[in-house]
């Protein structure tokens, strides 16, 4: 097995001109670069990552802690993440937290054990434990998806990256987030079904504590208001963010005195479980009811009728979230940022719609 010494021989050069070429620890000229990892090449040198960890503080790792994997969603979050993280040299540790606060905190507790440069979060309902480790130990962290609340009023970034707001911090600790937009598009929703001449709009929310949740719920009271339609309570019901609560979350919204005449759901999965209690009621979409969605999955444009929807920036959330994480890692007390993307309407059929080609337009 060749060792440092002999890609020092091979390229003529020191030992430690090797280790400064694969630590990034001196500047080094072009062409020694180049001989160097050419002699690497050549003698097929494994570089000890335990070493080069020790010379540098960095593990060249990522940490990532989202939970449901399985959902398309995070799945496309993943792809972003190990995308960028890849092109810049990085590994990846994956940890599926289950959105359960005590198993959340020990999950990026292995993260850290694991020595990684920073982690990324897409936080539980009640991240106060997680936050409260992340800030002790100081781990440079972006959170994804959901805001940690209370937030720290940070500085607002545009979608080009370029700072709008004024510095703050979280006590000592600083840490970034990256999401969609969430209320907006929400009311968009709502609005399009009250323009088709629906009065009683239900929504199936997400889990209680989550500031999509939140931010969605107030979207679908603004939509109300600029449709100039009547807020009932009752047409607001949470299926906790999974398939088998909205199952149950639609199913009490048909058994009201006056159910809705249309229905939004606020994400993916809670999409399925409102088609299944549908089918139990043997109710037809959009016939019997409109329903619109808020994620675009890929086989919404195979179900009859096909969904519409409101498309995240999944795959774009995951790759920024690498971006902030390392200009984190290069300016540890550089102020906190909240990136936000815009979604896209994407106009299909499930709304009561003629039958056309998908249509897709940006709402932020």
């Amino acid at each position: 097995m060749a060792t440092m010494a002999d890609v020092a021989r091979s390229a003529g050069v020191s030992v430690a001109t090797v280790s400064h070429v694969l630590n990034d620890t001196r500047p080094v000229l072009p062409h020694t670069r180049q001989a160097v990892l050419d002699a690497i090449d050549e003698l097929g040198y494994t570089p000890n990552t335990l070493a080069r960890s020790l010379v540098t503080s960095r593990t060249r790792s990522i940490g990532l802690a989202v939970s449901a994997i399985s959902n398309p969603y995070f799945t496309e979050i993943l792809q972003g993440v190990e995308a960028r993280a890849r092109e810049h040299g990085y590994g990846l540790l994956i940890a599926d937290p289950h959105d359960d606060p005590e198993h959340e905190r020990d999950v990026v507790r292995l993260l850290h054990e694991r020595r990684v440069d920073g982690v990324i979060v897409a936080p539980s309902a009640d991240p106060r434990g997680v936050l409260a480790l992340l800030a002790r130990h100081r781990v440079p962290t972006v959170f994804l998806d959901r805001l940690v609340s209370p937030a720290p009023a940070p500085a607002q970034e545009d979608t080009a990256g370029i700072p709008t707001g004024d510095e703050d911090t979280h006590g000592p600790f600083r840490f970034d987030q990256i999401c969609a937009e969430n209320a907006a598009p929400m009311a968009r929703l709502v609005t399009h079904l009250a323009g088709l001449g629906h009065r009683r709009i239900g929504l199936v929310a997400g889990l209680p504590g989550f500031s999509t949740t939140t931010e969605r719920i107030n979207g679908y009271r603004h939509g109300l208001a600029a449709a100039a339609l009547p807020h009932d309570e009752r047409l607001i019901v949470h299926g906790d963010s999974a398939a088998e609560g909205a199952q149950r979350a639609t199913a009490a919204l048909l058994s009201l005195a006056a159910p809705p005449t249309a229905l939004v759901t606020a994400n993916n999965a809670m999409t399925i479980g409102a088609l299944r209690a549908l089918r139990d009621h043997g109710l037809s979409v959009p016939d019997d009811l409109a329903l619109v969605c808020f994620d675009d999955f890929a086989w919404a444009d195979l179900f009859s009728p096909r969904l519409t929807a409101v498309a995240q920036p999944s795959t774009e959330i995951g790759a920024e979230a690498v971006r902030l994480l390392l200009e984190r890692l290069d300016a540890p007390d550089r102020p906190s940022r909240t990136v936000r993307l815009p979604c896209a309407f994407v106009h299909r059929t499930s709304c009561g719609c003629p039958d056309t080609h998908s249509a897709k337009g940006t709402v932020s």
